[in-house]
């Protein structure tokens, strides 16, 4: 009988891990070449893994819920069908009992200072929470995974070793020197408790519903946020767009969206104000010379993605048009991989989708700035012709540029939106694409 490994497989440039979500196939089931087998969720994305190899799925190695480094045995699968039918299935390992054994070899070592900005999985997150252990705690814990993330050993060893206590110094503010410490790590991130009058429905977040509600509030966290506003003219572009949507739709067969111009018009302001297009490590600002822009989309579900265009600048506006499609198409079908969702240098929102006149939109880390398209609405504006200004109605919209105050003055931020405003106010109406 011929046995072979299927590994967790690299799912994009930056995931080194992910958490088995759940077994589509069961020991025993017959697996044809590239069928998924399983679906497996990174820091990133969910996506469904396919086999590499025909036959018989013969042994789970890894339990769902379970984190797996990439390139690790996940499963083995039998080449040979009569062979591995007329075998008896082996058992799944139990993961308490390896976890036993691991956590007793274990040396729970606790770090000097807290660690910043660092990725903990669901299923990390998930037994810190049944454990009691706050999130100033579990910075203090050592990891011993990739980019020194902590593993599910590494948690349950210090488990293990903490009996009920924490067994980190948090230092005690130095303005309050009556608070214990932990008290005062378990009172800042704790919320309100919840009293429910009357009839109400308790629904569980998804896990990635709970993965947006950790950056958010971990973006909230880092970067002071700063927002301007800036009502814009786009009549040029609502006139452009009319004419050149049936066209463009018999030619090509899919439409053409405002959002490839509002990318077109970010990327060109970008290159004017390269500042906007930076993070920020420590005492360090780090500008970035590639023009990866994000752009936000809803999903049947509810969540939120943000696949990203790589090298953005780069792409005449049919380029922009068709990558958009195709990126927002393939969302909405869960087919987008880990790759297209990283990389990301600034971001954009259309919340005009939704009727939304203006928002202040929350910038995804580590960037510094994102930008929000709202609602085009018909609107009597003043004119400045030749002869005198005169009212006329216009197609207005506002943009909402939120920004990080740390490295982003008003100066700075309220120039880069108003670039982008004149890059769609002077927008060609006999563009082609």
């Amino acid at each position: 009988m011929a046995l072979v490994e299927m590994i967790m497989p690299k799912m994009g440039e930056s995931v080194m891990e992910g958490t088995i979500l759940k077994w589509l196939k069961k020991i025993g089931d017959v697996i044809a070449q590239d069928e998924p087998v399983l679906e497996v969720a990174t820091d990133k994305v969910d996506t469904e893994i396919p086999a590499i190899y025909a036959g018989v799925l013969h042994q789970i190695l890894v339990n769902e819920g379970e984190v797996v480094a990439v390139g690790k045995p996940i499963a083995l699968i039998s080449t040979d069908k009569e062979a591995s039918a007329a075998s008896s299935p082996v058992e799944v390992i139990t993961p308490a009992a390896t976890v036993q054994v691991e956590a007793t070899t274990t040396k729970v070592q606790t770090l000097a200072s807290p660690a910043e900005n660092r990725f903990y999985s669901p299923l990390v997150l998930n037994i810190a929470k049944e454990e009691g252990i706050a999130m100033q705690e579990l910075s203090f814990v050592a990891g011993t995974g990739a980019e020194d993330r902590v593993t599910k050993k590494d948690i349950l060893a210090y488990v293990k070793n903490r009996n009920g206590q924490p067994i980190v110094t948090i230092q005690e503010p130095v303005v309050e020197k009556t608070v214990v410490p932990q008290k005062t790590a378990q009172v800042a991130i704790s919320s309100p408790a919840v009293s429910f009058s009357g009839q109400a429905d308790i629904i569980e977040m998804d896990r990635m519903r709970k993965m947006i509600a950790q950056r958010m509030v971990e973006s909230v966290h880092i970067s002071p946020h700063v927002t301007t506003f800036i009502e814009v003219d786009v009549t040029n572009l609502v006139l452009w767009r009319e004419k050149t949507k049936d066209i463009f739709k018999k030619r090509e067969g899919q439409g053409v969206t405002y959002t490839p111009v509002f990318i077109e018009a970010i990327a060109r302001a970008i290159r004017d104000f390269p500042m906007i297009n930076s993070s920020v490590e420590g005492d360090k600002i780090i500008v970035k010379k590639d023009i990866n822009i994000g752009m936000a989309a809803a999903l049947p579900t509810g969540n939120l993605i943000v696949p990203v265009i790589h090298n953005a600048d780069q792409l005449n506006l049919l380029g922009l048009v068709k990558k958009v499609n195709d990126l927002a198409t393939r969302a909405r079908a869960n087919q987008i991989k880990p790759d297209e969702l990283s990389g990301g240098t600034y971001s954009m929102s259309n919340i005009g989708g939704f009727g939304n006149e203006m928002g202040t939109p929350i910038i995804m880390q580590p960037q510094v700035a994102i930008l929000a398209f709202g609602a085009i609405k018909k609107k009597p504006a003043v004119i400045e012709t030749p002869t005198g200004d005169v009212i006329a109605i216009r197609h207005m919209m506002f943009i909402s540029h939120s920004y990080d105050h740390r490295i982003i003055d008003g100066a700075l931020g309220g120039k880069f939106a108003r670039k982008v405003a004149d890059y769609l106010e002077a927008f060609d109406l006999n563009t082609v694409i």
